[in-house]
């Protein structure tokens, strides 16, 4: 498993979103790459669930099930979700593969692998500000081409 190739199956992408919403995924799972394939897998094969509706309380609740409050420091982030879902469903929509693991390979394989992505967008005082932890808070950079 390299950085950029962390995923060998669809079945490790379905373990990932089903131990999201049951909350039994290990908190060491919840990676940068576990957060997109979640997110993949909700698109294409959770018809039933509204990423942008939904995971502000999935993860919400998966947080406090491993230990991680949420609060304005830590924990959930309003802003770095919806982003992340905006790239996720765009990536998905742009894929020519039915492949959950070879699209989220090729994610991590492009800039939206890089955990400081969204420092493109946003600066660093105003995406991990409080008010962007709450809520949506538009980028000060440039803006999302997604």
């Amino acid at each position: 498993m390299s950085i950029f190739n962390p995923f060998t199956s669809d079945d490790e992408i379905v373990r990932i979103g089903h131990g999201l919403l049951d909350r039994t995924l290990p908190k060491p799972d919840w990676t940068h790459a576990a957060h997109f394939a979640a997110a993949l897998w909700l698109f294409a094969r959770c018809p039933e669930v509204d990423p942008f509706r939904e995971m502000p309380g999935i993860i919400r609740a998966y947080n406090e099930a491993t230990g991680v409050a949420n609060t304005d420091n830590s924990g959930y982030h309003e802003t770095i979700t919806r982003a992340s879902l905006r790239a996720a469903r765009a990536f998905l929509a742009a894929s020519t593969s039915s492949s959950l693991f070879l699209i989220c390979n090729a994610l991590m394989d492009s800039p939206l692998g890089k955990p400081d992505w969204l420092l493109s967008y946003w600066s660093r005082p105003r995406l991990f500000s409080a008010e962007a932890r709450r809520a949506w808070v538009d980028p000060d950079i440039q803006d999302l081409p997604f």
